[in-house]
């Protein structure tokens, strides 16, 4: 008997080498999933018939070759006989046998229920040939209605059963895979659409294409600043253009209120961030504002920086300029004993190791300062890429936040980047320091005097794209406008 498998990652896949080896003619005997993929067994037809055309005749010559015996072996002969045609059953087909055995199984149970034994009713009743087992088949030329199986007394669940409810499974699927991709090429043809209609415009308006490019030249994002311009009204001028784009830039900017920075609201607050963005000396800015105000003794210091040398060191030489004691912690359990030691202070500054945003102790550290009353704030070297600002935001959980504190502003050839990021990501700016000096450097934030910073650089940079190069910002634009839905201009 040929009897052939054909493996491959879809039933569709197995069913087309089965059809293309065996043609219409093919068998289905199983189906079934593997690791290696969807497992089909199939026959030729030819092969099954001339099985089924053998059997009857191997029987009959079973039958004459075997000796008469007495009439009291006649329990035995029956058993014989039995074995014999389970025997050509197995030969078929596993699906086969399992017919075979439920037929079996119930016609011993309607003898049992005529009241009397397998064995009694063999020598009362003469020996009655076996029902012929119909071997199911399943083939692609048939119609879908001929390959159902058919209705018995007590439904068992076979592999073609099994095979036919999945086809209308993987039938969803492909149209799901379909519908995914066909919105996908919606966005992408929108996206572009939208790309040349952005250009035209520009080309057409003058001022927008110019604002356009202070906007690239500063360093905010093509993203945010086509967002913006989209909005900006049609009759209006070139410099009445340009105050409305920054009046919109410094609307969406979130800072403190003026009377509302973390000197004058008090409580724990925790400094995170990057190696090198100014922890340390914002820590001892906020110290010296809060004990210029308030006297030393409202002041607490608290260094979780054990692994950088010197790091306790020159907290604890800031405390002594101000007259503060600094603390060290090196776990949450020590962290939590002190924060109970100085509950009695107005402001609790702690400073933390330096940690980059890709570095995997980040989600460690921000779960020991995990804790009700304690306010977790950032801090941002300004002159940093915006790539590495997103990164850094995200990494930091920017929407658990207290706020950001800006460093470096006075290292920083372009504020856009920040700015951008800023707004892109909702977090308020608490502070903003220009400088090493300790406590002179440090500034209430302003947003107007921050935009006004990042858009008044005049200075040239190899970086700097020219008007002919504005095309290429919006040819492969990855992000749409619709980034942007929360502006308020």
């Amino acid at each position: 008997m040929n009897i052939q498998r054909f493996i491959a990652p879809t039933s569709r896949e197995a069913m087309s080498k089965a059809r293309r080896q065996f043609g219409d003619s093919a068998v289905i005997l199983s189906t079934r999933q593997t690791p290696e993929g969807f497992e089909v067994m199939v026959a030729a037809e030819e092969s099954l018939a001339s099985m089924t055309q053998g059997a009857p005749a191997s029987a009959a010559s079973a039958a004459a070759a075997k000796p008469v015996e007495a009439p009291r072996q006649a329990p035995f002969a029956n058993t014989q006989s039995t074995i014999a045609s389970d025997t050509e059953a197995m030969a078929m087909s596993t699906l086969s046998f399992q017919e075979y055995v439920r037929e079996r199984m119930l016609r011993k149970r309607r003898e049992q229920l005529d009241g009397g034994s397998p064995e009694a009713a063999a020598e009362a009743a003469p020996a009655r040939e076996p029902e012929p087992i119909a071997v199911p088949v399943q083939r692609f030329n048939e119609p879908e209605q001929i390959r159902t199986p058919r209705a018995t007394p007590q439904p068992i669940r076979t592999r073609e059963n099994a095979f036919a409810d999945s086809e209308p499974r993987f039938a969803v699927q492909e149209e799901q895979r379909m519908s995914l991709e066909l919105n996908a090429l919606k966005d992408m043809i929108e996206e572009r659409f939208n790309t040349l209609a952005w250009l035209g415009s520009s080309k057409s308006n003058p001022i927008q294409s110019s604002l356009m490019h202070k906007l690239i030249r500063a360093g905010y994002s093509p993203a945010l600043s086509r967002a913006v311009l989209e909005r900006l009204p049609v009759e209006a001028g070139a410099g009445e253009s340009l105050r409305w784009l920054m009046d919109a830039i410094q609307r969406n900017l979130r800072v403190a209120q003026p009377g509302a920075g973390l000197a004058d609201e008090g409580g724990v607050v925790a400094l995170v961030g990057a190696t090198g963005v100014g922890k340390t000396t914002t820590a001892a800015k906020l110290a010296a504002q809060c004990v210029k105000q308030y006297g030393a003794n409202s002041v607490g210091l608290v260094t979780l920086d054990s692994y950088r040398v010197s790091g306790y060191e020159q907290l604890r030489s800031f405390g002594r300029m101000l007259g503060v004691v600094a603390h060290l912690a090196h776990d949450r359990a020590a962290l939590k004993d002190m924060l109970g030691l100085l509950a009695g202070k107005r402001l609790v500054i702690i400073d933390t190791a330096g940690l980059g945003q890709r570095d995997q102790r980040v989600q460690d550290m921000l779960d020991v300062l995990e804790m009700p009353s304690l306010k977790k704030v950032l801090v941002l070297n300004a002159g940093t890429q915006g790539d590495t600002l997103d990164e850094t935001l995200s990494a930091f959980k920017a929407d658990k936040l207290h706020g950001v504190v800006l460093s470096k502003v006075d290292e920083a050839v372009k504020l856009g980047p920040a700015i951008d990021a800023l707004i892109r990501h909702h977090v308020t700016v608490r502070g903003v320091a220009n400088g090493q000096r300790v406590p002179e450097d440090w500034h209430h934030p302003d947003a107007g005097s921050l935009v006004k910073l990042s858009m008044g650089s005049s200075s040239k940079s190899a970086f700097d794209p020219s008007t002919a190069d504005m095309g290429f910002y919006f040819a492969q634009s990855a992000g749409r406008s619709g980034t942007f839905g929360g502006l308020h201009v």
